[in-house]
């Protein structure tokens, strides 16, 4: 076999010398021409191909996602099916926050398109999950356009559900989410209507999609949003029925079949503080308390249970107090959430929503410090210091009567205040409008109608406080000088002021009228809006003739709070101490015979059977 296989390749150049290629390939693709001109050519359907492009690239995008955030999502979806309140609460308020901090705490959560499989293409839990991704969106990156408008879409969709279903939806969600999806949805509404309100930098394409958007985030359809949940749940009925002490089967029968299920029960309660908030972005004050009157401002209601919601809650009624010149009302409200938070601090600083309700707290002392300097009182020492600490300089100033008093209350004004927003937006149907907007007429053109300066809403209100304050500024100082006597010549009274009798007179008018005030009695009232004229300050005159008479009422200090006080933090330190374990004496310090001393001097040590003999002292016989 061996010989016969090397000759064979040694013969393999002989055999390729003799065989003609040409014969035994044939002409095959040299000589001869293929047509397939008869050949019709396939269509490839563009839309198709842009679907499997899409498909390929949601592919990818899945199988980037880390194992244990597909295992959380499944778990998520699985406790939403089950309606199981715990693990959905463990879920929201710790997966979701743990896993957005380890893996995209700089980045987009997975679309709902890609982790659909997972969920089995669940319309409910696709709902509530981009409802969560445009919140994160909206949190810790930049949304652009595409982001605003379809964050819309979606709440318009789990809105839709929930309120023109078929009866009630079968979904049970935790409290905190509840606030966060109202919360969320007016903040995303303030957020769009303040870019909106923006023309100068927009892209064309955003102008383009701003003027075809039609009712995108329109304060329209968001007030229909609460509004419409509010009437759905029965709520205000709800709240009357519990205030009057009506039955369980009473109270059933009066909010029907939605305001028995949780659910709805309590979206229409965080849909009040939403109104409440809205109409303080519009800028309607008396509206925003009203929409309040069923609600009681105490530890009882149904807001507490969520600390975001109690906070807001105490943050706008306050605020509307004080824009409304009800000082008192605004100081009372302040010191109460300010103490409260104050207590529960401890107990949120492991809160994802912790950082919030400290700024909304630091906040709440500027306007704090704002409304004591407007209408001076003691009602607690202690919001009164922690205020001092954090804006000493400015409290200083609006001491004051003079320029740097409005400076210091413009700053705190603009700090503490809610980002206002204006409820029409730009006419951006109109491209005529819009280029005067963007290219506006130099000043030596006449004004054209509609090219008026356009006013931020923060600063117009901002001027409209500012107004007051300016009209209360001789106030401190007239008042410094009525306190140093009880009667007083108008005249001299005048020369003090460095003013006419005519102008000193009007001063004392506004200090009378700044010194009463529309206030609740605790117990008289039941809504925000109700009240009784007080007097606000300690210290009231008359004119008579040409004399001015004062009298001051001192307020006592407030004994039995006091002893009760110093009573609970000497009862702290006496069970501090009680629980302490006692030192265990050492030895070199231990007290022995030998080494006892007295006031005289060391005690020598006797011989056995005989007495000790102290130096210093007499000696005993």
């Amino acid at each position: 076999m061996t010989p016969n296989r090397i000759a064979l390749w040694a013969a393999e150049a002989d055999i390729e010398e003799d065989v003609d290629l040409s014969l035994a390939i044939g002409n095959y693709g040299q000589n001869g021409h293929y047509d397939d001109a008869h050949i019709q050519q396939p269509q490839i359907d563009e839309s198709a191909f842009l679907t499997m492009q899409q498909h390929m690239a949601q592919q990818a995008a899945f199988a980037q996602i880390p194992d244990v955030v597909k295992g959380f999502i499944v778990h998520f979806h699985q406790a939403v099916l089950e309606n199981n309140l715990a693990e959905i609460t463990v879920a929201y308020e710790s997966g979701w926050n743990k896993y957005t901090e380890k893996f995209y705490a700089r980045t987009e959560w997975p679309e709902a398109e890609i982790i659909a499989p997972l969920v089995n293409d669940d319309p409910i839990f696709l709902i509530l999950y981009r409802e969560l991704y445009y919140r994160h969106v909206y949190s810790r990156l930049q949304p652009n356009i595409d982001d605003r408008f379809h964050s819309y879409e979606n709440s318009c969709e789990l809105f839709n559900y929930l309120l023109n279903s078929d009866g009630p939806v079968p979904l049970e969600l935790p409290e905190q989410w509840l606030w966060d999806i109202i919360d969320e949805f007016i903040y995303q509404f303030q957020v769009f209507c303040t870019w909106r309100s923006k023309v100068k930098p927009k892209t064309e394409d955003e102008l383009v999609m701003l003027s075809e958007g039609g009712p995108v985030w329109s304060s329209y359809s968001v007030l229909n949003v609460l509004y419409s949940l509010i009437q759905k749940s029965r709520i205000n009925e709800y709240i009357v029925a519990q205030q009057q002490g009506k039955s369980a089967e009473e109270i059933t029968e009066i909010v029907g079949e939605y305001g028995q299920r949780p659910l709805y029960r309590m979206l229409g309660y965080f849909s009040i503080i939403g109104l409440l908030r809205v109409h303080v972005l519009l800028g309607d004050f008396t509206l925003a308390l009203k929409v309040m009157d069923n609600v009681e401002l105490n530890q009882k209601s149904s807001f507490t249970r969520v600390t975001a919601c109690h906070v807001t809650t105490y943050y706008y009624v306050g605020f509307c107090y004080m824009m409304l010149r009800r000082y008192s009302d605004a100081i009372r409200t302040f010191i109460t959430i300010l103490n409260f938070i104050m207590r529960m601090r401890q107990y949120h600083t492991r809160s994802y929503q912790y950082d919030q309700i400290s700024k909304t707290a630091d906040r709440m002392y500027a306007l704090f410090a704002m409304c004591n300097a407007l209408s001076p009182s003691r009602l607690d020492d202690n919001i009164s210091n922690i205020a001092k600490e954090r804006f000493g300089e400015q409290i200083s100033k609006m001491s004051r009567a003079d320029p740097d008093a409005l400076t210091a209350f413009e700053e705190l004004f603009l700090y503490a205040c809610p980002k206002f927003i204006t409820a029409n937006p730009p006419p951006y149907e109109d491209p005529a409008a819009i280029a005067l907007i963007l290219s506006p007429p130099s000043p030596s053109d006449s004004p054209s109608q509609g090219s008026a300066p356009h006013i931020d809403p923060t600063h117009r209100h901002l001027n409209l406080f500012l107004a007051d304050v300016a009209a209360m500024s001789p106030v401190p100082t007239l008042r410094s000088f009525l306190k140093l006597y009880t009667s007083l010549g108008a005249k001299k009274l005048a020369n003090f002021l460095d003013a006419d009798e005519e102008e000193m007179v009007q001063e004392l008018m506004m200090m009378k009228q700044s010194s009463r005030s529309l206030s609740r009695i605790s117990g008289n009232e039941k809504g925000l809006l109700d009240g009784q004229s007080i007097p606000t300050s300690d210290l009231d005159f008359v004119i008579d003739e040409n004399m001015v008479h004062i009298a001051e009422s001192t307020v006592g200090r407030r004994y039995a709070w006091w002893f009760i006080k110093n009573t609970e933090r000497a009862q702290r330190i006496f069970d501090d101490l009680k629980g302490m374990p006692l030192p265990a004496p050492s030895k070199q310090n231990r007290p022995t015979l030998a080494s006892t001393a007295t006031p005289s001097g060391p005690v020598a040590t006797a011989e056995p059977g005989k007495r000790k003999v102290a130096w210093g002292s007499v000696k005993a016989v």
